[in-house]
């Protein structure tokens, strides 16, 4: 017995006594947590209460910090992607300026498609009441029956295509999801951008085929809208050299007659008298000349003036302007191009030949093939039912996908 609990007191001995480190151990390591976890949550109570006196103390209004946040994102911006270049930067640093540009165009659109419409029928009052009579009585048949058809031809292609061109919508790409190509996602609009599509920050929309947006017209120039844009400015064009052309001796004669009635109210006119005629009493005393009377210039011979000659300067003016924008937009549907894609494909052209390669236009169809698309001409009768006459024809195409390189082949065959 004495052995048995001798050998039982021993192994109990024996294993507290190698439990004493693991007890020390563990006992320091919860000392050590709730030391740490203690500290920290002192530390935490500091702090919100820290915060909450400077909270209630220096509180800046919500539109403030809105702004500072909108700043901080903005610079963070700059460098959060590899890809960022200068092109971004200057983008995210003219921001504000670009914003207040579209916002005065979009406000004044309005205003400028008032001013259009002013000016032109300030053209056509003066046309029809003063230089349509004169061109009546004064020209042979032949020439009066050739003005009042070319003028009228011409009056209703401005009309009915200025009309078209503000009325039409340039063109949206589908905003829900579908199975068309996209080469790129808007990233204001946040939807798939489909070939020759740009973002307009006038319109707020993303447009298919987008050459630019035309304060003009208070809308933009797209797919759906751009053959009616080119025609009025050719027609404007056309209509603005031809009033030039023909008004120009009138033009002339108006100034003339200005000039020549404003030296009369300047200098007295009159016939100096001498010899007897002063001794028989022709003139009161102290008077040398005699006064003759003033030839007759009246209000209206005033206005009428004054109207020719602001009618040539106007049409001059506009004829040189829009005529030198026909033509560049005339250059550039030749090449397949429109406006935007004008700057891009010039920067791409540059990129590739400093690698040593040569850049090609993908919707260049060829001059003639450009034009045919352009115009929607689809056989020979269409030059003069889609080109010479006014016509509501759509483009060829939905402006989603397009072909690119037909070279050897003939699109609309006429």
């Amino acid at each position: 017995m004495l052995s048995y609990k001798n050998n039982s007191t021993a192994k109990r001995s024996k294993l507290t006594c190698s439990q004493i480190p693991r007890l020390v151990c563990a006992y320091y390591r919860c000392r050590m947590r709730w030391f740490l976890s203690s500290t920290l949550h002192q530390l935490r109570c500091v702090r919100l209460r820290s915060c909450t006196r400077r909270g209630g103390r220096n509180t800046l209004p919500l539109w403030i910090r809105a702004i500072w946040a909108y700043l901080r994102l903005l610079v963070q911006s700059l460098y959060f992607s590899s890809l960022t270049d200068s092109d971004v930067v200057f983008d995210s640093v003219f921001e504000p300026i670009f914003w207040t540009v579209d916002y005065v165009t979009r406000w004044f659109g309005t205003m400028f498609v008032f001013l259009v419409v002013v000016l032109t029928s300030s053209i056509l009052v003066i046309v029809y009441l003063i230089l349509l009579p004169m061109i009546i009585s004064t020209y042979p048949p032949i020439w009066v029956a050739w003005h009042l058809c070319y003028g009228h031809w011409n009056l209703v292609m401005i009309v009915f295509h200025y009309y078209k061109a503000t009325k039409t919508a340039p063109g949206y790409p589908p905003t829900e999801k579908n199975d068309s190509p996209f080469v790129s996602v808007c990233k204001k609009c946040i939807i798939p951008k489909p070939a020759r599509t740009h973002h307009c920050g006038i319109c707020n929309r993303c447009i298919l085929k987008m050459d630019h947006h035309c304060p003009w017209l208070n809308n933009c120039v797209g797919h759906l809208n751009h053959r009616y844009f080119f025609s009025f400015c050719l027609s404007l064009a056309l209509g603005c050299v031809y009033c030039s052309i023909s008004g120009r001796y009138m033009f002339l004669d108006a100034y003339n007659a200005l000039e020549h009635f404003k030296h009369l109210d300047v200098e007295k006119s009159g016939v100096p008298v001498t010899g007897m005629g002063v001794l028989i009493g022709l003139l009161p005393p102290g008077q040398t000349n005699y006064q003759t009377a003033a030839p007759t210039y009246t209000f209206k011979e005033k206005m009428i003036h004054k109207s020719i000659i602001y009618m040539w300067v106007l049409t001059s003016t506009v004829s040189v302007t829009l005529g030198s924008l026909t033509m560049w937009h005339a250059i550039l549907i030749s090449r397949g191009e429109t406006s935007i894609e004008r700057h891009t494909n010039s920067k791409e052209t540059k990129r590739m030949a400093n690698r040593g390669r040569i850049y090609k236009n993908p919707f260049n169809y060829g001059k003639l093939n450009n034009w045919k698309i352009f115009l929607g001409v689809g056989k020979t009768s269409h030059w003069l039912t889609r080109v010479l006459l006014p016509s509501g024809h759509t483009p060829p195409g939905d402006g989603l996908t397009w072909d690119a390189f037909p070279v050897k082949k003939d699109l609309i065959p006429v």
